[in-house]
């Protein structure tokens, strides 16, 4: 099967082949394979920055700053900036509510800046199923860095820190989620702490609490165990927290996105992570890790649909007939759903 998108097309700056790719992607239609791997040998450049936090920290507005200096942060040349916006799912149509969209307007024809949205559809973890495809796909057209925007839920979304190289958590003033976020694990997967809307009320308060967090987790205190163990699950696969910690002090920095301010330095501590990391090899750690966990969420995917084409209906129905009426428990159910064959 040939595909209608060029994959070359997309490597010179084919805007509308690019979104065409994607949308493929989005579909899961079968030339999106072949796209992936037309541009797969040209990836491993670019580098993917995560923005998550809760709702209502403003990270909508601090990506489209962001973005912006990012585009000029270099002398003497601008990057091809890249924008994921993972927004949530209309309950009736299953497509993205574009509420990211909306307030990135200042990115809107910008020569160089590519936005994309993509539905979340119900996936936990702030992502969306094919976020890593989308990256990849940019990255192999030439965009670095790539900005990830998760969801905005708050307390799931720690499934960023197992695709981007660079985590930045935002935090704001007066939400009182700070002990939430503990729980959760979201700051135990941040390279940079981003206080943002530093011109509020409790701002002053909300970053020497971060950074009292901060104190306290680099002295093995237990009040941050909690979070500290979810991190080691969610990354056990992908990167030692102690390796990660060791040699990168987390920063605490302070924005007001809606004016621009502090953008300038989160830039700078961007690039001194991106350099940090290439410097100590964790950069190829973490690619050859995120590589692997792609490697068996594709195996997963296509190992559930072999067995949806191979499995009875009419056996199905019956199986789970029966655990309803609790004649067999899940697991030996799903066993034998398992051992059928066509």
């Amino acid at each position: 099967m040939m595909s209608s998108v060029d994959p070359m097309a997309i490597r010179q700056g084919d805007r509308l082949a690019l979104a065409k790719a994607l949308t493929a992607i989005e579909n899961g239609t079968p030339e999106s394979q072949i796209i992936q791997e037309a541009l797969f040998p040209y990836t491993g450049n670019a580098h993917l920055v995560g923005i998550t936090g809760a709702s209502g920290t403003g990270k909508s507005t601090l990506v489209n700053k962001l973005a912006l200096a990012l585009r000029g942060s270099k002398k003497g040349s601008l990057k091809k900036i890249a924008v994921i916006a993972v927004d949530p799912s209309s309950p009736f149509s299953g497509g993205a509510l574009l509420g990211d969209r909306i307030r990135m307007q200042d990115l809107v024809g910008e020569e160089g800046i590519f936005i994309r949205s993509m539905a979340s559809r119900g996936a936990m973890g702030g992502l969306a199923h094919n976020t890593a495809a989308f990256a990849t796909v940019l990255d192999g057209a030439g965009y670095d860095p790539i900005l990830i925007e998760t969801v905005g839920a708050g307390q799931t979304e720690v499934e960023i820190a197992q695709l981007a190289h660079t985590v930045i958590v935002v935090e704001a003033p007066g939400l009182g989620d700070d002990i939430q976020a503990i729980k959760a694990g979201i700051l135990e997967i941040a390279d940079i702490l981003v206080v943002n809307k530093a011109d509020k009320p409790g701002a002053e308060n909300t970053v020497r609490s971060l950074q009292a967090m901060l104190a306290l987790a680099k002295g093995e205190n237990s009040l941050l165990a909690a979070g500290k163990h979810m991190r080691q699950q969610l990354t056990s696969k992908m990167r030692s927290p102690e390796k990660i910690s060791k040699g990168w002090a987390v920063p605490v920095l302070s924005t007001v996105a809606t004016e621009g301010k502090g953008t300038a330095q989160l830039v700078q501590m961007i690039n001194k992570h991106r350099a940090y990391l290439a410097s100590s090899g964790l950069w190829q750690v973490k690619e050859n890790e995120r590589l692997r966990r792609d490697l068996e969420v594709i195996i997963h995917d296509l190992l559930v649909d072999q067995w949806e084409r191979q499995v009875d209906p009419d056996q199905l129905e019956m199986v789970v007939s029966e655990v309803i009426q609790r004649k067999y428990p899940p697991v030996k159910a799903a066993e034998s759903l398992l051992s059928i064959k066509s």
